[in-house]
């Protein structure tokens, strides 16, 4: 997939489209599955609609904003999907300002915002992920979040450090940015550290699977010295050696669930409330007991 806009065919009287811009690096889109499960999710239910989806990959919100205001003026879309919402986030006011329908995707229960939203527990998946590590013995835990600046990962991260507290346990949280390279030299520098962790929780497969391979070539073992898992289920989590334990949602599910919220704005009807499938904790062969005496 490029970053090219395209579309099929429009419906008669109107654009027959319905845009999504992603601001993030193109090649991450090749290797990380979740997108293409949602994209596919959302896809599906508007072609019963005869609706296709325009896609757009951005480097940065600014380009992303640019996007929407060149959508509004040219007529190319009925509505947006708005993903990846952030801190101070300057996209739902231009939106509004241009007067382009959209659906925001990933909002908590605490987000007061006007706009229709598909909202989504990020915390209440790591709360089960942090009491699976807990049970094993686990006290050293460290997070590889995605970027801070993301809604989900502020929320992900307030959810760990919460729990840790709640059991006299100082969790140590470093930021990725998705890829497999940072996944994997965040890896090696926790377990470099003088006394490393021993359970990571990583905001997505991408990067829980690099650190996986960053813990073998180091010599540790998983999940003998290591435990893992991944925010995000998908084939690489599940043909890995081992097998990652992930917080496993179905992200399909999620963009049909989208697309609904989209089809309904787009009719006019008042749009539901809708909540994305609950992520749950499902373990695989990378977690096990703690086996590491620990000091905290």
């Amino acid at each position: 997939m490029d970053a090219s806009e395209h579309t099929g065919t429009a419906g008669a009287g109107f654009s027959g489209a319905v845009g999504l811009v992603l601001a993030r690096p193109a090649r991450l889109l090749g290797v990380e599955p979740f997108f293409m499960e949602f994209i596919a999710g959302i896809e599906e239910r508007l072609a019963e609609r005869g609706l296709s989806l325009l896609l757009h990959v951005v480097a940065d919100q600014e380009a992303e904003i640019a996007a929407y205001r060149r959508w509004a003026e040219r007529g190319l879309v009925e509505a947006v999907v708005v993903v990846n919402r952030t801190v101070d986030d300057r996209r739902p006011p231009v939106l509004r300002e241009l007067g382009l329908p959209a659906v925001l995707v990933g909002a908590g229960s605490g987000d007061d915002t006007p706009m229709p939203a598909v909202r989504t527990d990020d915390a209440g998946p790591v709360r089960e992920a942090l009491a699976h590590l807990l049970d094993l013995g686990h006290r050293r835990i460290a997070r590889v979040s995605g970027p801070a600046g993301l809604l989900h990962t502020r929320a992900r991260t307030g959810a760990l450090v919460e729990g840790c507290r709640e059991a006299g346990v100082e969790p140590v949280v470093v930021e990725g940015d998705y890829s497999g390279e940072s996944g994997a030299r965040l890896t090696a520098e926790l377990l470099r550290r003088p006394e490393p962790p021993t359970a990571i929780l990583y905001d997505n497969d991408v990067m829980a699977v690099a650190g996986l391979g960053a813990a073998k070539e180091m010599g540790v073992a998983v999940p003998e010295r290591l435990s893992l898992i991944a925010w995000d289920d998908s084939t690489m989590c599940r043909l890995a050696s081992p097998p990652l334990t992930t917080m496993s949602v179905d992200v399909h599910q999620y963009g049909v669930l989208v697309a609904e919220s989209v089809l309904e704005l787009v009719d006019g009807l008042p749009v539901a409330e809708r909540w994305s499938p609950t992520a749950r904790c499902v373990p695989r062969g990378s977690t096990a007991r703690c086996t590491v005496p620990s000091t905290a």
